[in-house]
């Protein structure tokens, strides 16, 4: 069994809409949430296969300065002494 690669980023938050509602277009591509309000830091639940994909959508909006400092991180929801 394959599980999601993870990844944060920072977002604008003027513009937190556009990347999720981006992303919700290609289905089954990522799962996206806020990690920390504070410092818009999203988190993004990739699904493997689509990893190029994902990273080329997010790789544009760093270029338009929407996104920015895109991190592959272990899978936080696969550490026992994670809480969730």
């Amino acid at each position: 069994m394959k599980y999601c690669l993870y990844y944060r980023a920072k977002i604008k938050k003027e513009l937190c809409w556009l990347v999720t509602s981006t992303l919700r277009y290609s289905e089954h591509l990522a799962f996206d949430r806020c990690y920390d309000k504070e410092n818009s830091i999203f988190e993004f639940f990739v699904a493997p296969d689509f990893d190029h994909v994902f990273v080329s959508i997010m790789a544009k909006f760093e270029k338009h300065g929407i996104s920015s400092d895109l991190q592959l991180m272990p899978n936080r929801l696969l550490d026992p002494n994670e809480v969730v």
